[in-house]
């Protein structure tokens, strides 16, 4: 766990990279960059079934986003006593969770948070922010951090083309980011209110293919 939060934003092929978020103003906005993506009943793939993802980056490129309901056994706490062993961990870091984000290095972390405070690497992303160095860890330990945080280790990621295909085959629903989903509601119930937002009842769908 030694280094978990590199301060680096992942390029799509997996390996680090220095460098910061392309510009999207210039980008179709028919990619979803900023979006929450809804997997279908029917979603095989046991890396996302029954997951909601946020969408970090999307270009021609390819895509990235972090799965955001999916808490898993660690907890801040437990990566805390790995970075800096030497100072005590506030017993409240003990409840905060640590999220699976996706299947792709699952040894870096990624913190989603309101936009205000940064750190040494914190990227705008329109009404949230991402950092990606441990110094919003320690923050957040010491009291001084956001106030809100989805912290999770790994990635999703899509090659050029796969995301587009996935949608086409209907294995996601797509709605704009909400971060009253994100920040205020619980991570089991951010799924369905994420579908709420598109009148989507997602027990009422059947395991079939539907319609994205």
């Amino acid at each position: 766990m030694t280094n978990c939060l590199g301060p680096f934003i992942p390029s799509l092929s997996g390996r680090p990279s220095t460098a910061t978020l392309p510009d999207m103003k210039n980008v179709s906005p028919t990619y979803l960059k900023h979006h929450f993506l809804i997997a279908m009943p029917h979603m095989a793939d046991p890396n996302f079934a029954q997951t909601l993802t946020y969408i970090v980056e999307h270009t021609a490129n390819g895509a990235m986003g972090l799965v955001v309901n999916r808490p898993q056994e660690l907890n801040l706490a437990d990566i805390l006593e790995q970075l800096r062993p030497d100072i005590d961990t506030p017993a409240r870091c003990q409840g905060v969770p640590i999220y699976i984000g996706g299947p792709v290095q699952t040894d870096r972390g990624f913190v989603l948070h309101p936009t205000g405070p940064t750190f040494q690497a914190t990227v705008d992303l329109d009404g949230v922010s991402l950092s990606t160095s441990q110094d919003v860890l320690f923050a957040i330990a010491d009291g001084v951090g956001p106030a809100q945080s989805v912290i999770t280790l790994g990635y999703a990621g899509w090659e050029a083309g796969q995301l587009e295909a996935e949608l086409a085959s209907n294995a996601w629903l797509t709605c704009p980011f909400d971060a009253d989903i994100l920040f205020n509601t619980a991570s089991e119930l951010r799924l369905d209110a994420a579908a709420a937002k598109l009148r989507v009842n997602l027990n009422l769908l059947t395991s079939q293919a539907g319609h994205a």
